[in-house]
């Protein structure tokens, strides 16, 4: 046995985030941890890697009792921990990073820079990336930098690496790769533990499962034993029923409010389509489909060319045009584009209002308090307090806090990147949920996700988009998963069929 965590519990004051919880890890072994935001999954897993200590318990690896005072120490018994919010330094080079706290010498006393650049660009080699060891990591673009923790991890000799969320921001490339150096290190002897609400990832890599639900043990065993329906139900307490959204009603109207043609950016090209008023259209596509890129443009963030009308009405300019015209974004990677990590969680539901809609000078508190409750009762917000920050909530309900604030902003066309990108499953269904209660309020919604289940569930239209063009627009009577992949990797292209391809499909 390469760990064994017994009866752990650690208490932050009066609160109690683990309750004696027992876990076990074998080398060789890929362990998912599981459970919803809040289950108690990171703080345990802290506690493994030394961040801080239990309050009451034992840790043992192989067969020793151990207690770490630093993250250090844990590392230097072979414990890597991978967390989900990235721990890299912007204004330092990739090796830089890599190397952090642990650096290569000599001759003499000065760093050996080439050296640390080439053992890093070996191990990039061998994860299949294309990453320049000498790149400040700010110029990196999100995968990047997540595939720079995962190489740190990798960088030197460990027993145990723990991954929380590693894949948010890879593509499925990316990902392959991943599990393919995961598979190899297991092969190897190495043991993980692996932190994820992608069920499809955990039931592809790993070998055994942990379930935590409110900071205590539910249930363990072989994850061939069971499958996504039941670890939902151990993970939540409750039946979560996917035909609730079997016949779900469409509130579009014919009244078209945003109106793109021949749209034109870096990566799709003339992209054209209608945005009805109480209609969710969603946009799908593999990476490198333009997907992201589009959706950027579409708010301002990005440039791009052609025709787009909000209300009949030419829309350009700026981000703050945009919101003045009442459209709102709740971006993708929520850590970096979407909450003000030093702000409170009044403050970052409130700044919609500040840009689009204030007209004073002067803030009133009175009736800032008064807006954030009601869109905390209406999007069903767990916050204590309005003056705690906004890293004090859990990933679902810092989402709900950025849709809060389009509708205080006023709202009435709001665009979702990946709406429940590193959500739990039971907070993914309420925010199923109140996209089909706004458009039923007659809001238009655009959804941009990867996720074809998540799309079906809510969607009443679909656009699959193939290296930055239309291939094909589904009714949502005609959405299946099948389909949809066939058109995300251009298969139909081979027929010279793309966009209004009506003929009878051929397996490809």
């Amino acid at each position: 046995m390469l760990v064994e965590m017994k009866q752990i519990v650690k208490d932050f004051g009066p609160v109690r985030a683990v309750d004696h919880v027992n876990l076990t890890v074998h080398g060789g072994e890929i362990l998912g941890l599981l459970g919803e935001n809040g289950a108690g999954k990171s703080t345990l897993m802290n506690v493994l890697a030394g961040t801080f200590p239990p309050t009451s318990g034992d840790i043992l690896l192989d067969g020793e009792k151990v207690v770490f005072h630093n993250a250090m120490q844990a590392m230097r018994r072979g414990i890597r921990f991978i967390h989900q919010e990235l721990n890299l330094c912007n204004d330092l080079t990739v090796f830089e990073n890599l190397y952090l706290a642990q650096e290569i010498r000599g001759p003499g006393p000065l760093l050996n820079k080439k050296e640390m650049a080439r053992r890093s660009a070996e191990i990039f080699r061998r994860m299949n990336v294309d990453i320049d060891p000498w790149a400040l990591v700010e110029d990196l673009p999100i995968a990047a930098k997540q595939l720079v923790e995962i190489a740190r991890s990798l960088l030197f000799k460990c027993d145990l690496i723990i991954m929380d969320e590693p894949t948010t921001a890879l593509s499925n490339r990316e990902i392959e790769n991943l599990f393919t150096i995961m598979r190899q290190l297991k092969e190897e002897g190495i043991g993980f533990i692996y932190i994820s609400h992608k069920m499809p990832e955990i039931f592809t890599i790993c070998d055994t499962y942990t379930v935590l639900r409110d900071g205590c043990f539910v249930d363990s065993g072989r994850i061939a034993d069971i499958d996504e329906k039941r670890v939902t139900e151990m993970m939540i307490g409750r039946q979560l029923a996917d035909s609730a959204f079997d016949n779900k009603p469409c509130y579009a109207t014919e009244e078209t409010v945003l109106g793109a043609e021949n749209l034109t950016g870096e990566t799709f090209r003339d992209i054209s389509f209608a945005l009805r008023k109480g209609e969710i259209l969603a946009f799908t596509g593999l990476q490198s489909s333009g997907r992201d890129e589009l959706a950027d443009a579409l708010f301002g963030v990005a440039p791009c060319k052609g025709t787009l009308t909000l209300h009949g009405a030419p829309l350009t300019g700026s981000v703050r045009r945009r919101m003045k015209r009442r459209f709102g974004m709740v971006p993708r990677n929520r850590k970096e584009r979407g909450i003000h990590n030093d702000l409170s969680i009044l403050d970052n539901a409130s700044m919609g209002y500040y840009n689009a809609l204030m007209t004073r000078p002067l803030i009133s508190m009175k009736e800032e308090l008064a807006r954030y409750a009601r869109e905390k009762q209406a999007l069903s917000i767990k916050a204590d307090t309005p003056a705690n920050p906004i890293t004090s909530l859990s990933g679902g309900n810092q989402q709900k806090v950025i849709l809060a604030r389009w509708l205080e902003a006023g709202a009435d066309v709001l665009l979702f990147d990946n709406p429940t990108q590193g959500i739990d499953v039971g907070t993914k269904f309420e925010i199923y949920h109140l996209l089909i209660e706004l458009a039923r309020q007659g809001k238009s919604i655009l959804i941009f996700s990867s996720e074809f289940p998540e799309i079906m569930k809510v969607a009443d239209r679909c656009i699959i988009l193939y290296m930055g063009q239309i291939n094909r627009i589904m009714e949502r009577s005609e959405m299946n998963e099948e389909d949809m992949m066939y058109y995300s990797t251009g298969a139909n292209l081979e027929r010279g069929t793309a966009q209004t391809d009506t003929a009878e499909r051929m397996v490809p």
